[in-house]
């Protein structure tokens, strides 16, 4: 690396650090669940959270790099990508328009990947999230860390920047920031939290948004 790349993606992993950190404590994730990354384009350099390591001491030395290929260019010693990295370079190759990827395990979103049902145009924060098609989609179901998981990524990100992991939970992306991608991970929690309560209490009769007015937005 040259030292300008060194400094970039040290910033970068400062950064992967500090949000995977955030989304412990606000709820997103529990139990060593979910990971996160960012990319820097010009490299090709991927900053990615470690596999089996608590987020609520993680400090950017323990954040991983590897490339588009999934070589792992730095690590501390005994330190592995997360399990589900081939998700993540999955999201780059098919958008080169974001440059970080959240992966959650939040609970209320989590019962809607479980019954694999997307999320209609209920709530205004649904204009946050990027749906060309006015919807959460769901990604069809794929065993944890697998090349299939991966793929099932692809199609859902080109309609949307929020995916339901069926029976398994979120992706988030952004091209501006990790903060960001995280953010709408909280957006779909939100919202998931809302759209479940107002069903239990109308019956199944929620009324929703114009889907032309999150997809003009």
């Amino acid at each position: 690396m040259t030292r300008e790349v060194f400094y970039l993606i040290d910033n970068l992993k400062r950064e992967v650090a500090v949000i995977a950190r955030e989304a412990e404590s606000n709820g997103l994730c529990r139990h060593r669940s979910g990971n996160f990354s960012m990319v820097d384009r010009a490299s090709g350099l991927i900053c990615v959270t470690p596999s089996g390591v608590d987020r609520v001491n993680m400090t950017e030395k323990e954040i991983v790099v590897i490339d588009m290929l999934g070589n792992v260019v730095e690590a501390c010693e005994g330190l592995r990508p997360s399990s589900e990295y081939l998700m993540h370079i999955a999201a780059y190759e098919t958008r080169s328009d974001i440059c970080a990827v959240a992966h959650t395990h939040s609970p209320y979103a989590l019962v809607f990947a479980m019954l694999r049902e997307s999320i209609p145009s209920v709530t205004a924060e649904m204009l946050h999230l990027n749906l060309r098609e006015g919807r959460i989609p769901v990604a069809d179901y794929a065993r944890a860390g697998t090349k299939e998981l991966a793929d099932s990524v692809r199609e859902p990100l080109k309609i949307s920047d929020a995916v339901l992991l069926a029976s398994h939970g979120v992706m988030t992306v952004d091209g501006v920031s990790l903060s960001e991608a995280l953010l709408k991970a909280s957006y779909v929690e939100e919202i998931s939290m809302a759209y479940l309560n107002a069903r239990l209490l109308s019956g199944g009769n929620v009324p929703l948004i114009p889907i032309e007015d999150i997809k003009k937005y």
